[in-house]
């Protein structure tokens, strides 16, 4: 059974972050034809929309090669120079184009002549541009305004990414494979009508977000599954420094809390990390105390947690501000305040979270990737700027840079022409019977993808522990895919396909890297 359903786009965007928002709004202004495909009703709905803290951009007293000296020491020196050089030398420029003057993003002010720069761990300068803890949300809101006005932009809200097309894989012509592999746009599954398309596109541009969700505590959104990891490796792109998974130290610890992340900028403003009997205990870890790098401000609290046997320890904010608490943190007081947390007066009970992939797709400096006709950007690409461990709000930054940079390098080499006939391209094809999807092997193969991550591959890993993860996963990972392959085409089990796999590429890579560096620990 078939349903040929095509769509045509001159530029085929996975996601509406601001790296695919970034990308979406310079390719407008070229006249692309483009189709943006979300996996979420809501077009906003993005990592994007919930980062707290801020964008990177230079202080009074800054440089850029002061700022690249923050980059690659957080990143414990294997940063991409020339990543990092191109972040530090654009990235304020691109602010003020495109988000100051173009987007007119509100950026808190300090005074009515000058913005207010936050500090956050890592950094050795004031430097962090923010709309008080709405950072996120706020340009994500601006950006999706922005593109709605292009007449040249269509959305496909409530689709989800299936697999990228590529020839000669997808091509029923024998001698195709002889031509380079090419991405040629992907199959997308209509989430409401469980037909899926063809979305044909000369270039096509992976902007889908990271993979914290596949870890039993992150504070990622939900749909941060690992889907552009998977399409991509499937595809036979190059992926890279998958270990390297950073964990924010302090997310609220709330049975109904579901991962709300208390912002790296709580202790830039003064707030100390303590134990629950209340004894301050970052200055044993680190130098820097409670500003040190996530991965060791992280790893410390996981001690504490050990060797206090909690499961929490304490942000305390009241007793060390530095600003009105109100004023400066208006999102983090309001919610921990639903709760039954008020911040101005006691401290917030945090555990770690599952927050970032310094890894993914490697691409060049233009967001290309190995495999012709794709580029990735934002959180699913691997520039080298983060090395072994990202730098705080540094991710905005480089989704702004690198979505930016790869529409302007398919302008100046844009080639329509296809490198294959359309019909020789297989349709998705439908199995005559299908099985219902059951929710509840659903649930129980995501309860242990989670948890299998966050035992034995998360914070602290050891040999044993990943050998375990690899062996368990792998096992899992065929039941997925005969399940996968027997039932009706569905969004829960196309993420479930992609999230066993994404979650096998990080306990591989953990476990054939032995050396602890940055957010990748091993213990053994």
């Amino acid at each position: 059974m078939t349903h040929n359903l095509k769509e045509y786009a001159d530029i085929l965007i996975l996601g509406c972050g601001i790296a695919g928002s970034s990308a979406a709004l310079e390719a407008a202004k070229h006249g692309f034809q483009i189709i943006i495909v979300t996996r979420y009703s809501r077009l906003e709905e993005s990592n994007t929309y919930y980062a707290q803290g801020g964008i990177v951009s230079l202080g009074k007293d800054d440089h850029p090669e002061i700022l690249k000296e923050d980059i690659i020491k957080t990143g414990a020196g294997i940063n991409n120079p020339e990543a990092v050089d191109i972040l530090t030398r654009e990235g304020k420029k691109l602010i003020d184009e495109i988000l100051i003057k173009e987007l007119k993003i509100p950026f808190t002010r300090s005074s009515a002549e000058s913005v207010d720069y936050a500090q956050e761990a890592g950094h050795s300068r004031r430097r962090i541009l923010h709309v008080k803890d709405t950072t996120g949300r706020t340009i994500e809101e601006a950006f999706i305004n922005a593109l709605k006005k292009f007449p040249n932009i269509r959305f496909l809200s409530d689709h989800t990414a299936v697999d990228l097309l590529t020839i000669p894989h997808h091509s029923k012509n024998p001698l195709a494979i002889y031509k380079e592999p090419q991405c040629i746009g992907a199959y997308v599954l209509d989430n409401q009508t469980g037909l899926v398309k063809s979305i044909f596109a000369p270039y096509t541009i992976l902007a889908t977000g990271g993979c914290g969700a596949l870890f039993l505590y992150t504070s990622n959104p939900k749909g941060a599954i690992g889907a552009g990891y998977a399409m991509a490796a499937r595809a036979g792109a190059r992926l890279v420094n998958m270990e390297y998974i950073q964990f924010h130290p302090t997310s609220l610890y709330h049975r109904d809390a579901d991962g709300f992340l208390i912002s790296e900028t709580v202790r830039g403003e003064g707030a100390r990390l303590k134990t629950k009997d209340g004894r301050t205990f970052m200055e044993k870890y680190s130098d820097k105390g409670d500003l040190a790098p996530r991965d060791e401000v992280t790893r410390a609290i996981y001690e504490e947690m050990i060797n206090t046997n909690s499961n929490y320890v304490l942000l305390d904010l009241a007793s060390y501000a530095k600003c009105d608490i109100k004023e400066r943190f208006p999102h983090i007081y309001r919610t921990c305040l639903q709760y039954g947390i008020d911040i101005t007066k006691e401290p917030i009970p945090v555990v770690p979270a599952a927050h970032y992939c310094c890894g993914g797709v490697l691409v060049d400096s233009w967001g290309r990737t190995s495999l012709k006709g794709l580029y990735a950007v934002g959180e699913v690409a691997c520039t080298g700027v983060h090395g072994a461990n990202r730098l705080a709000s540094t991710s905005l930054l480089e989704g702004l840079v690198w979505g930016t940079r790869a529409s302007r390098h398919i302008a100046s080499h844009f080639d329509p022409t296809p490198p294959y006939k359309e019909s020789e391209i297989h349709p998705w094809y439908y199995p005559e019977t299908q099985e219902e999807v059951d929710p509840a092997l659903i649930q129980q193969d995501w309860l242990m993808i989670r948890s299998t991550l966050w035992n034995y591959a998360g914070i602290i890993r050891t040999k044993k522990r990943l050998e375990r993860a690899k062996a368990d996963l792998e096992y899992l990972q065929h039941r997925i895919e005969k399940f996968y392959r027997e039932a009706r085409m569905d969004p829960q089990l196309v993420d479930l396909k992609h999230g066993i796999q994404t979650a096998i590429m990080i306990t591989r890579a953990a476990l054939m890297n032995p050396i602890s560096l940055g957010a990748h620990y091993r213990k053994d």
